[in-house]
Parts: C-alpha cells; sequence; structure tokens
C-alpha cells in the first residue's frame, strides 16, 4: 500500500464513496438545467493535482467524462499528459464549480450553477489531502479559489507568479478562446513550458 494510501482510513474511504454517491445522485439543479442532471466529476483521496473548472460541456455530458472534448484535448497539450495519465483519478482530480452542463446561452455555455459549490465543494476539497498542485481553469473557478486576487482572468494569469508553484490560474482551453490566446501569444511560450515541467515534477 502507498504512503498516501497509508494516510487515509477505511473509515474515510466509505464516507467519501458515500460523499460521491450523493453527488452523482444530487438533482437539487434539475429544474434549471435543460438537459437535465447529470454530475460529472474525477475524484480519488491520492490525487496529487486538482483541476478546478468551470462545468461539463455538452459533448461531456453526453459521454459522462469530463473534457472529453476539443477543450480537453488542448488542456492536455497544455499540462503535457497523455489521456490515460489525465484520466487517472488517483494522480489527477477533476471538480468543476458546477457538475452538471448549465446548458447554452447567447455567446457560449451558461455559468455553472452555484448550488454545487456551495453544497459539496468544502467536503470535497477537505478529502483530497495530497494536492500539490490546484489548476484554475477559467473565471468562475477562480473567483471561488483565489477570491479576490485580481479583477480579470487575464490578470490572474499574467501575475501567475505570485500563486506560483502550487496554484496555476489558466485560461479556459475552449476553442472559442482563439482570440484570447491571439491576444495574448506569451501564455503558451512563457507559461506552458514551465506548467509542464511542474506537472511532470508534481506525478513523478
Amino acid at each position: 500500500m502507498s504512503q498516501c494510501s497509508d494516510r487515509i482510513s477505511t473509515t474515510d474511504l466509505s464516507a467519501i464513496d458515500s460523499l460521491l454517491q450523493d453527488i452523482r445522485s444530487c438533482n437539487q439543479c434539475a429544474d434549471f438545467l435543460p438537459q437535465g442532471t447529470r454530475p460529472i466529476l474525477q475524484f480519488n483521496p491520492q490525487a496529487k493535482i486538482l483541476i478546478a473548472s468551470q462545468a461539463p460541456g455538452r459533448k461531456a455530458h453526453d459521454s459522462g467524462i469530463p473534457f472529453n472534448d476539443a477543450s480537453g484535448d488542448r488542456l492536455r497539450h497544455w499540462l503535457g499528459l497523455s489521456r490515460e495519465t489525465f484520466y487517472d483519478a488517483t494522480q489527477i482530480a477533476i471538480v468543476p464549480m458546477g457538475f452538471c452542463y448549465p446548458g447554452k446561452g447567447k455567446s457560449g455555455d451558461l455559468p455553472p450553477r452555484p448550488e454545487c459549490a456551495a453544497t459539496w465543494h468544502d467536503q470535497l476539497l477537505k478529502a483530497l489531502p495530497n494536492i500539490e498542485l490546484t489548476i484554475l481553469i477559467g473565471q468562475y473557478a477562480q473567483a471561488y479559489h483565489l477570491k479576490a486576487a485580481h479583477d480579470s482572468l487575464t490578470k490572474n494569469v499574467m501575475n501567475w507568479r505570485e500563486f506560483w508553484p502550487h496554484v496555476m490560474p489558466l485560461p479556459h482551453p475552449s476553442p472559442r478562446n482563439i482570440f484570447w490566446l491571439r491576444r495574448n501569444p506569451w501564455f503558451e511560450t512563457e507559461i506552458i513550458p514551465g506548467l509542464q515541467q511542474r506537472v511532470a515534477q508534481v506525478l513523478d
């Protein structure tokens, strides 16, 4: 048994299993979700990296797999991870601000429902004792985890050294963000190499 496993008692694992069952059967937002409830997250208390994202997209909702789309392909490229490692819950936890697909708005997906963070996040984060790197994807995750660090996503990302090496704010890897990436070429040239190195170090 690994050192990480030694730190988690059978009672704790039972409580975590119960918590995850409660989350996956949650329907408190059903009236607000046009595609219905399908809570999606990836979780194991042994995980070393936490990806705090926004909410599942339509393809993730259909498949039940987080980041199972073009956004996921770009995110895995940014992190330097294979699909196999990315979907290894003992390495990577994925806890979005909203667990269900919120539906479409005028300029993309709607914001994540606020009920998820208020109801579940404290319990989940306390059950991740081994996290060495938290990756904050998008404005909603950054607002929750960084509180009022800066007044925009771009400023959070530009000032990434304030949070390094334990926290890394990122823009959303959605294809809709291609214009942000073009306006901010420093992101991929200056940040991505160091981020990939840090991810590899944590998972080594």
